[in-house]
């Protein structure tokens, strides 16, 4: 758009977005996991449903492109950043309601919240997502998992805005979730709200549960280290982590971007990474595991922006 049609959007944006809540040329490693990825153009923070519904509108009436993040934890920004809008799902967005074993949950609400609320009122289901770094709307974005759990198991109804800002509500029946996919992959619509169905339990096997999940998690996983969590999906019969070790990666490194020599699932971040190291480094790790094991590794990660 021309430099008139971009000043109008933005004062169009910032009529009810405050400042500090919209922001532009904003570096992403600032706002992910993994601490890498270059400027996006506008980077917003709705504060409710309603904020989501009227930037959608603005974005769709000026034609901007526009990515959903929740935590920032699964992503991968490239170097040169991301062309338009990045809708960002963050504290405001994070209320936890119960009502008897069902929890509304914004989108924005912490994994590790959640199962801590769950717990401390004696509701079981939540435990697997003790220690996934991520946020509400991205763990049924991605269906995440661990330990035998996910969300499919647990998610009972989403309200989401749709790319034209219309609410719409979606059954769990109508989420298509599969192994880290769901119907938000595929529709754009933003998940703002999440029906939790858990079920009562014994608060001290619950909390034995979440303390053993998070000894596992924290001896395991290099969360020392910044990272965008479990890097390769899971190959049918297989362990990408295992592989990856078993072909004598753990440690190996291209740039400031390592095979965490303590998970080898993990690509992490040493301090100075670009996103073109990760890349490079991914590419180098699935060509070697075919050779030696001719298994296809796919990333897990999502990669978002310009190279």
């Amino acid at each position: 758009m021309d430099l008139q049609t971009k000043q109008i959007f933005i004062d169009e944006i910032r009529s009810r977005i405050k400042p500090e809540h919209f922001l532009l040329d904003e570096p992403m490693k600032k706002h992910t996991t993994f601490r890498i990825g270059g400027p996006a153009d506008y980077l917003i923070f709705p504060n409710s449903m309603e904020d989501v519904a009227f930037v959608f509108r603005c974005l769709r009436k000026f034609d901007v492109p526009f990515v959903i993040l929740g935590n920032g934890s699964n992503v991968l920004v490239l170097d040169k950043g991301i062309r338009g809008a990045v809708v960002k799902f963050n504290s405001p967005i994070s209320s936890i309601r119960k009502n008897g074993s069902i929890l509304t949950v914004g989108a924005g609400a912490l994994l590790c919240d959640v199962s801590r609320f769950a717990a401390e009122r004696s509701l079981t289901g939540m435990e697997f997502a003790c220690g996934i770094p991520g946020s509400i709307g991205g763990a049924v974005f991605m269906n995440a998992g661990a330990y035998d759990g996910e969300m499919k198991n647990i998610v009972s109804a989403v309200r989401a805005i749709s790319p034209e800002g219309e609410i719409m509500r979606f059954s769990a029946n109508e989420l298509d979730f599969g192994y880290r996919h769901s119907i938000f992959q595929k529709n754009n619509c933003a998940i703002c709200e999440v029906d939790l169905a858990l079920t009562p339990g014994d608060a001290k096997e619950i909390e034995e549960k979440i303390a053993g999940f998070t000894e596992r998690r924290e001896s395991k996983q290099p969360l020392e280290l910044p990272s965008a969590g479990s890097t390769f999906k899971r190959p049918e019969g297989y362990y990408a982590g295992t592989l990856i070790e078993q072909t004598g990666l753990k440690g190996f490194a291209v740039g400031g971007a390592q095979v965490s020599d303590k998970h080898a699932g993990f690509v992490v971040n040493k301090g100075d990474a670009t996103a073109k190291d990760v890349l490079d480094l991914i590419g180098q790790v699935q060509e070697r595991v075919f050779e030696k094991h001719r298994v296809k590794l796919f990333p897990e990660v999502r990669i978002l922006g310009e190279a």
